[in-house]
């Protein structure tokens, strides 16, 4: 995507987002910058795309009346209550990102576009509600590796290989992109988990590649991806768990939980030190655990220490198994290195 179409849009954004009432397209067309100097008809085949790409990327445009009583022009809005999701934690790191980006958003040509675009509309008589800029402000903190090559997917329809998170490979035919918060997220059908997911764009480590050719899928007729974002946003925690973590082991559930006081009945190895840590998902927090191996400790609740107790057994069977396939391979050369020699 090019700059000039990039600020377009994002001004075109910027006006609807702001206005506090729908704008009919004689306004939008004398705010947004990348419009003015357009003709009649060049200016409706691309004010069009432009509305079809932010609904692909998730952004929620009404269309409506200033009075339904009156046969008015039809207006355009978005409504800021439909443009963000719930809070989503964000990480040390991420939050430093988010840093970055707010002051990024200072930069001369973006705050002169947006200062020009918030002027015509005062011109217009319509007075911007600028409080709602920081819902966009963070916009351009999403990795720039990860942003446009997702955004360009959605609208292709290819599917993309990238690595998210812990280096895990995924595979996703991406539906539409959304953000909350400054923060962008790709939903999609996940080919490696043949489930609908949800991903972060900060998370994502490197630059999604095509694995297919335009139009290689179908989005889902009755999708409401607003409504799926919701639903696939992390649940807020509504548990808590009773956990030992050894010294300085563990930072990010450190990093959650608060000491606990009134344990000290409970016996524990030397050096470990007992936290409160609020959860959602039993098996998520149980993997979270297992990583720290015998630094960590469940105290509480029993299905979780009996979670974890379970996933432990299995990696030493695990560990079990290629020790003793190791050992037979060792043997099996030394034996077949015996024969040699003695040949």
């Amino acid at each position: 995507m090019t700059s000039r179409k990039t600020e377009r849009i994002l001004n075109l954004t910027i006006c609807l987002l702001v206005s506090g009432r729908y704008l009919p397209k004689s306004q939008i067309r004398e705010a947004v910058e990348g419009y003015h100097e357009l003709s009649d008809a060049a200016f409706e085949r691309t004010f069009e795309r432009d509305k079809d790409e932010l609904r692909a990327l998730g952004v929620p445009i009404e269309v409506g009346s200033f009075d339904p009583l009156f046969d008015d022009e039809p207006g355009y809005r978005i409504k800021p209550s439909e443009f963000e999701l719930p809070s989503v934690e964000l990480s040390a790191d991420e939050a430093a990102v988010v840093g970055v980006a707010a002051r990024v958003w200072q930069h001369a040509s973006v705050a002169e576009s947006t200062r020009s675009a918030l002027a015509k509309l005062r011109a217009a008589g319509v007075e911007p509600d600028t409080s709602q800029l920081a819902a966009l402000e963070p916009s351009v903190q999403a990795r720039e590796e990860a942003f446009e090559p997702l955004w360009t997917a959605v609208l292709d329809r290819v599917r993309v290989s990238f690595t998210y998170r812990r280096g895990e490979k995924r595979t996703l035919e991406p539906w539409g992109m959304t953000a909350s918060k400054g923060r962008w997220y790709v939903i999609g059908w996940d080919t490696d988990r043949k489930a609908t997911r949800m991903f972060k764009l900060t998370r994502i480590l490197d630059k999604p590649r095509r694995v297919s050719k335009v139009g290689a899928y179908q989005v889902p007729e009755d999708l409401d991806l607003r409504a799926l974002a919701r639903s696939l946003a992390p649940k807020e925690p509504h548990r808590t768990a009773l956990i030992a973590v050894r010294g300085a082991k563990g930072p990010t559930l450190r990093r959650r939980g608060q000491l606990a006081e009134g344990v000290g009945e409970i016996p524990l190895p030397a050096g470990f030190e007992t936290f409160t840590v609020p959860f959602s998902d039993l098996r998520t927090l149980a993997e979270e655990v297992v990583r720290y191996g015998a630094d960590v400790v469940v105290l509480d609740p029993p299905e979780l220490r009996d979670r974890v107790l379970t996933m432990l057994t299995a990696v030493a069977v695990t560990v079990d198994e290629l020790r003793d396939r190791s050992r037979e391979r060792v043997q099996d050369n030394v034996d077949l290195g015996g024969g040699r020699a003695s040949a």
